[in-house]
């Protein structure tokens, strides 16, 4: 992990993006593509060795501060 890579853990990532109604709908290798109907922005995922990259999480935070909580 880098010194710019906060720890996120890749497996809750999918649990949220789920819940904000987001559907995985491709991806190939560690990158995982989540789009939703009603959302032009989709969400993009990258395990590294169990986390994902600060933007990415930084991307997932605003879809959650645009459409709502997550509820687990």
């Amino acid at each position: 992990m880098t010194r710019k890579q906060k720890p996120f853990a890749s497996k809750m990532h999918v649990s949220i993006a789920e819940s904000l109604s987001f559907i995985h709908t491709t991806g190939k290798g560690s990158h995982r593509v989540f789009k939703r109907a009603s959302e032009v922005m989709q969400l993009n995922f990258q395990n590294r060795k169990g986390f994902i990259p600060q933007y990415q999480a930084r991307q997932l935070l605003i879809m959650i501060e645009k459409n709502g909580e997550y509820n687990e």
